[in-house]
């Protein structure tokens, strides 16, 4: 796969529209966690025209997994919706590019892969709510440390749509339980980027044997007197998509999302 370089120590723009700008300059090339508090950030799934009413169907049947924000026209890669100066070739620092669902390349861009009869869609991210938490004072593992939110891959189906289907993806962050419950209180409110969470404790209930080996992202201590909380994830169009085996897509690479024009603040429901 083609080498990309990145930043430790990202910078921190005060737009969304700063932030693409960066990205699409090739000046940001890290993960976009924090790199514009306030707005919302976006998972993306591209698929050929022909799948497109399926995927949006998928999506319609499974909001927790797949709050849809936007969906492009076909061959467009603008999103006004979503933010003026907005191209998805470009404003994402790592693209993930999959053939008959195996994953062949990683890219900074999609200049040389683009199509007329492609649609982009993009998904609601946990990073808005994280905000909110962090806001309140909860304090989250993954944050502190530097590392990417750690996902699995769960028993739980997802309900399918045409040839899309699979397992729920999950996200979790370990928290005391007056925290956990208060997380509960604040993520409710917010349904278009995955609301409230779908199980806390005993992660071998929905099929998850070991903390310590996420299948996406990194690895976070659960302390004793911690409980592990985990909310459906936008990485779960990544698991759907290796299963449809589409002859072609796109995903964004996890951890390295869409930063919007819209404010997080907006997607909160009181």
């Amino acid at each position: 796969m083609n080498a990309v370089n990145e930043k430790a120590m990202p910078r921190v723009y005060a737009s969304g529209l700063q932030a693409r700008q960066a990205v699409r300059r090739g000046e940001h090339r890290a993960p976009t966690a924090g790199i514009a508090p306030g707005f919302v950030q976006g998972n993306l799934a591209i698929l050929p025209k022909s799948l497109a009413d399926d995927f949006f169907r998928f999506c319609q049947f499974n909001p927790k997994p797949c709050p849809l924000l936007a969906a492009s026209e076909p061959g467009d890669p603008r999103l006004p919706a979503l933010g003026e100066d907005l191209d998805i070739r470009t404003d994402i620092p790592r693209y993930r590019i999959w053939r008959k669902g195996e994953l062949v390349d990683e890219v900074p861009d999609l200049m040389g892969v683009w199509r007329d009869d492609l649609v982009a869609f993009v998904i609601g991210c946990s990073f808005s709510f994280e905000e909110a938490l962090v806001e309140d004072g909860i304090r989250l593992r993954h944050i502190e440390q530097g590392t990417n939110v750690p996902m699995w891959r769960t028993s739980i189906e997802t309900r399918p749509a045409g040839p899309f289907h699979g397992p729920l993806v999950v996200s979790m962050r370990p928290l005391r339980p007056a925290d956990a419950i208060r997380a509960i209180q604040i993520t409710s409110r917010f349904p278009a980027v995955h609301g409230a969470p779908v199980h806390v404790g005993k992660p071998e209930m929905i099929g998850i044997s070991d903390l310590s080996r996420p299948d996406y992202g990194d690895a976070v201590e659960v302390k004793d007197d911690e409980l592990p909380v985990f909310w459906a994830c936008g990485v779960t169009p990544q698991s759907v998509i290796a299963a449809a085996k589409p002859e072609f897509s796109i995903t964004h690479a996890p951890g390295y999302m869409l930063v919007t024009d819209l404010k997080n603040s907006r997607l909160s429901v009181f």
